[in-house]
């Protein structure tokens, strides 16, 4: 059978990004992965606390890049009449999952072992292994981040980096640049801390080093929270979709005015479209359904996303300046 939507422009729109998502994901699971073991192994040899943090981070941030394809597997599921809107937010939810394990395995546990370091250090053994190590490993992350930023950039347009974090509906992409930034910075911690500590003779350098590691991911941890609660809970269409609903609707033949329209994601890639309308006032009950149709079929041109639209006919009254349907 044949796809109907696989020539649309929109959802070939839709896939170039998922299938951009989905790069960055596995790029960064791979990279931590062989990370996570060079750290253990250099923790081993080494017994330096910061490698021990950063092995449990990148660890962590493995198994978080599962859950982010875990999340998006699912969210490909058909709606059905328990979901009648399709299951998108799954993606929401395990990015915020992401953000738990984050701040509870990555970052209480460098926390914590800076913490029993400090009260009771140890002398690091062959820190020239564990300055190989993180060196290979800043080298193994870097080309992570540039993958997560190669493809953020085909999607972020003229955005800054701080608000397309905010702003994007899609959590793949923020949250492993996230990680990755973190676990940059935290590599360079490490780095710090053993030099420092083997220099000075003062092993709690390599403590201090591992405290970094776990503030850093739990300020990460918050802000990835605080962001999927927002996509979570439900948030509207962008600024500029919102204007290109508005035009759409506005632009529609015997559509005399936009009462008011609400929106709101149901998934990275689905948003929901409810307008009131005020029609012309001599058109017949076919001509209301044609009207109706053919502002639906501008909506989907002008919004690069799935879209779920109600449209209401009514009749608009103005109050104090502000109109309202009746």
């Amino acid at each position: 059978m044949v796809d109907p939507t696989k020539n649309d422009p929109a959802r070939r729109s839709i896939d170039a990004v998922q299938e951009g998502n989905k790069k960055a994901i596995i790029a960064a699971f791979f990279a931590n992965l062989g990370i996570s073991v060079a750290k253990f192994t250099g923790f081993f040899i080494t017994g330096a606390a910061s490698m021990l943090a950063e092995g449990v981070h990148s660890l962590a941030d493995s198994g978080n890049q599962g859950l982010l394809l875990l999340g998006g597997s699912r969210s490909r599921r058909q709606a059905n009449a328990e979901h009648p809107f399709g299951y998108g937010r799954e993606r929401y939810f395990w990015a915020f999952v992401v953000s738990l394990v984050l701040f509870s395995l990555g970052g209480l546990f460098a926390i914590f072992e800076g913490v029993e370091k400090l009260r009771h250090p140890h002398e690091l053994e062959s820190p020239a292994v564990a300055v190989g190590i993180l060196i290979v490993a800043i080298g193994l992350e870097t080309f992570s981040l540039r993958t997560a930023v190669r493809e953020a950039n085909h999607v972020r347009g003229d955005q800054g980096w701080w608000q397309f974090i905010r702003r994007s509906k899609s959590p793949e992409l923020p949250v492993v640049l996230l990680e990755d930034i973190g676990a940059e910075v935290g590599l360079f911690l490490a780095l710090t801390g053993v030099v420092v500590a083997e220099v000075t003779g003062n092993a709690r350098w390599d403590a201090a080093g591992s405290l970094g590691i776990g503030v850093l991911l739990v300020v990460i941890a918050g802000l990835l929270a605080v962001e999927m609660k927002s996509l979570l809970i439900g948030e509207g269409a962008g600024a500029a979709d919102e204007a290109s609903i508005r035009t759409a609707i506005e632009g529609t033949p015997h559509v005399r005015r936009l009462i008011h329209v609400r929106t709101q994601h149901l998934g990275p890639d689905e948003l929901l479209v409810a307008a009131k309308i005020e029609l012309d006032a001599d058109l017949s009950v076919a001509d209301v359904a044609a009207a109706i149709d053919a502002a639906e079929k501008r909506l989907r041109s002008a919004v690069h996303s799935t879209l779920i639209v109600y449209l209401e006919p009514d009749l608009a009254r103005t109050v104090a300046g502000r109109t309202l349907s009746r």
